[in-house]
């Protein structure tokens, strides 16, 4: 079965290269994942604690003649669901072009929190926060150039024709009704002294009018996003800080007019085998003429690896989820998962 694998996947990689350049053998490979969890938590619906998920990732892998390494990558999330996609061409001298799927990490998608955890981020576990995040181009059909890296920089440009946050089969469009016209990202990755790693970023993401605005609103400003941060590892230990912004470009009363977030973060690996982190998420939503409360999110948490089994536990608290005062939207939840590699 591995080898048949190999053999369809070998296929359909150097095929789909066929107009680009030659390719040379390559290969397919699959990796996986499985986890349990057992959650409980207050404020929510307490039925059946335990839960499951699966995935699978397929790597193909090939080389060009001029040296060109190609990567394609297909994720399965869930219980086999499509979930993202991309192929990367790795050039030896320009760089590295992607093609991404809606797979989250292009442009400043890949920086919307880069807090160092132990295990999750501290908004994923199970609590319902409807936080929201500053993704850029990431969540859309996109195409992304990373620059070689000089001296510890790497700079990032990526390109949604249209930023709808939607995505389409080969050799098809995707009409979405939506104000969102053309995005472009650009970021810039730096490693200035050992162990830390810094970025900024900006999105931009034209306004399309009244074309499809439903309040009739003419001039609309452009949706606008921005994030900056770091990380650094000193030792066993890993802190980390970063401000993300949105202005979204609304101007009718009762509209959000911007967000702003702020992450902090730390993990220390106690040992080779066990880590643990503490995190806190602060999101504050403005709404034009309006109010909304601070969503506060804290995040304890631990992993313990065994070989190709982790176990896992967090802790988290929301203050005001979905940015609303009340009884129901001040959360807490402890989650325990068993995780496997494979």
């Amino acid at each position: 079965m591995k080898n048949k694998l190999t053999k369809i996947g070998v296929s359909a990689l150097c095929g789909s290269l066929a107009a680009v350049a030659s390719a040379q053998a390559g290969s397919m490979s699959v990796s996986g994942s499985a986890q349990a969890t057992w959650m409980k938590g207050s404020q929510t619906t307490n039925g059946n604690p335990i839960g499951m998920n699966s995935g699978l990732t397929f790597t193909g892998t090939g080389e060009l003649d001029n040296g060109t390494a190609v990567t394609y990558t297909l994720t399965h999330a869930d219980q086999a669901a499509y979930s993202a996609g991309s192929i990367a061409l790795a050039t030896p001298s320009l760089g590295t072009i992607t093609i991404g799927h809606a797979t989250g990490g292009l442009g400043i998608g890949g920086y919307d929190d880069k807090m160092p955890t132990a295990w999750e981020e501290t908004w994923g576990n199970g609590v319902g926060t409807s936080v929201n995040l500053q993704k850029g181009v990431g969540s859309s059909s996109a195409i992304q150039w990373a620059s070689p890296s000089m001296m510890g920089m790497t700079l990032k440009i990526a390109y949604a024709p249209r930023n709808a946050g939607s995505v389409a089969n080969d050799k098809a469009t995707v009409t979405t009704d939506s104000r969102f016209g053309r995005g472009v990202d650009v970021v810039l990755d730096m490693a200035p002294i050992e162990g830390m790693n810094l970025w900024v970023g900006g999105s931009d993401t034209a306004d399309q009018g009244t074309q499809y605005a439903t309040d009739g609103l003419q001039n609309r400003n452009d949706h606008q996003e921005a994030t900056a941060g770091f990380t650094y590892a000193i030792g066993p230990a890993t802190i980390g800080f970063a401000k993300a912004y949105e202005v979204t470009g609304n101007q009718a009363v009762a509209e959000v007019d911007y967000y702003v977030n702020t992450m902090y973060g730390i993990s220390f690996n106690v040992s080779d085998n066990l880590s643990v982190s503490a995190n806190r998420f602060d999101a504050e939503k403005h709404v034009h003429q309006g109010f909304s409360p601070e969503m506060r999110i804290d995040s304890l948490q631990a992993a313990y690896t065994m070989g190709g089994a982790t176990l896992k536990y967090a802790r988290t608290e929301v203050e005001n989820a979905g940015y609303s005062l009340g009884a129901s939207k001040q959360k807490d939840a402890n989650v325990f998962a068993l995780s496997l590699a494979f």
